[in-house]
């Protein structure tokens, strides 16, 4: 256990897992919004913030070019503008195929959660398939070689053509806080907080509150629940695509798996938090991605997964409805 490394290295070691914890939140806040509304786990959001992240490479692919290159984040700044829209833009439109195809017809239906829940993940599954794919997709309508760019070695990493080269803003404690850094965090909480107040102050918000709490009596009184719920989906696909972006400003690569053992992570944030409670995923991810951190620089890289999960195995031993617990119905105005 190398506990000098930690105290040495408490600043950096803070303020990154503060910018890894705020992407965790994102995609935590389309988990617990879906469970708030349905009382349902939509394990193919993970696939919702992966494709995100292609949409990301495709767009710097697009204005840029295929040829590497490393620019500032402020040298950067009108390409990423355009590719956290078009991350967003895709997150939204596959979260929305998704409440269609997967979720829609058994709601009609009534079919029993448990048909949901594997809906979903066969959903999750396809979704990444055929990301893996599609360089045959392509093939069959005779476009693999204009758009080879997009398409070439598909199960492959797929990095972003454009590298950003942080530059440090101010220093605290003898560690340089990052620009890239400090504009995840800062963005995530203001997406957030924005979300929170829709939410709470919007007509719309009322109506997935209202929802939430008793869906039978919201119908009673003039609500739309298959709009709510739509809606609801495209919310979260938003915040996932802006997650989408941020990754992608940190890490700079992708696969067609990547949304896997990530959205089990923004899962594990949204439970701790409380699922079903928006403030709780953000708690729930900046915890996350903190403790992270720490558990890596006194164990090891290789634990830090370890570390995440047994974290949350112990909030669920000690306060099962999570930090904060309160649902989404439940929520104040």
């Amino acid at each position: 256990m190398n506990f000098s490394f930690l105290f040495n290295n408490i600043i950096e070691l803070s303020i990154t897992g503060l910018a890894l914890g705020a992407i965790y939140a994102l995609v935590a806040l389309g988990y617990t919004m879906v469970y708030g509304v349905l009382q349902l786990i939509n394990f193919a959001h993970s696939e919702v913030f992966m494709y995100g992240t292609f949409a990301v490479a495709w767009v710097f692919v697009l204005l840029h070019g295929t040829e590497p290159a490393t620019q500032t984040l402020g040298g950067t700044a009108g390409l990423l503008v355009v590719a956290i829209l078009a991350a967003m833009a895709m997150s939204a439109l596959i979260a929305l195929l998704l409440e269609r195809v997967a979720y829609r017809p058994l709601l009609k239906r009534k079919a029993p959660r448990l048909m949901a829940l594997i809906s979903a993940i066969g959903a999750s599954f396809a979704l990444s398939e055929l990301m893996g794919l599609r360089d045959r997709v392509a093939g069959w309508f005779g476009l693999r070689e204009a758009l080879g760019p997009y398409v070439a070695n598909a199960r492959d990493i797929y990095p972003n053509p454009v590298t950003i080269q942080p530059q440090t803003v101010f220093t605290i404690g003898g560690y340089g806080v990052k620009d890239v850094d400090l504009l995840v965090i800062v963005a995530s909480l203001l997406m957030m907080l924005a979300l929170d107040q829709f939410v709470r102050r919007t007509r719309f918000g009322r109506g997935i509150r209202a929802v939430a709490q008793d869906p039978e009596s919201a119908a009673l009184m003039g609500v739309n629940a298959t709009r709510v719920i739509r809606g609801t989906f495209v919310l979260g696909g938003i915040m996932a695509g802006a997650a989408a972006a941020f990754y992608m400003l940190k890490v700079g690569s992708t696969r067609q798996n990547t949304g896997f053992i990530f959205g089990v992570k923004a899962f594990t944030a949204a439970v701790l938090g409380g699922i079903g409670n928006l403030r709780g995923a953000l708690v729930g991810g900046l915890v996350l991605g903190v403790t992270e951190n720490y558990g890596a620089a006194i164990f090891g890289s290789q634990w830090k997964d370890v570390v995440a999960f047994v974290l949350l195995v112990l909030i669920l031993l000690v306060r099962p409805t999570g930090i904060l617990g309160e649902s989404l119905g439940k929520a104040r105005a």
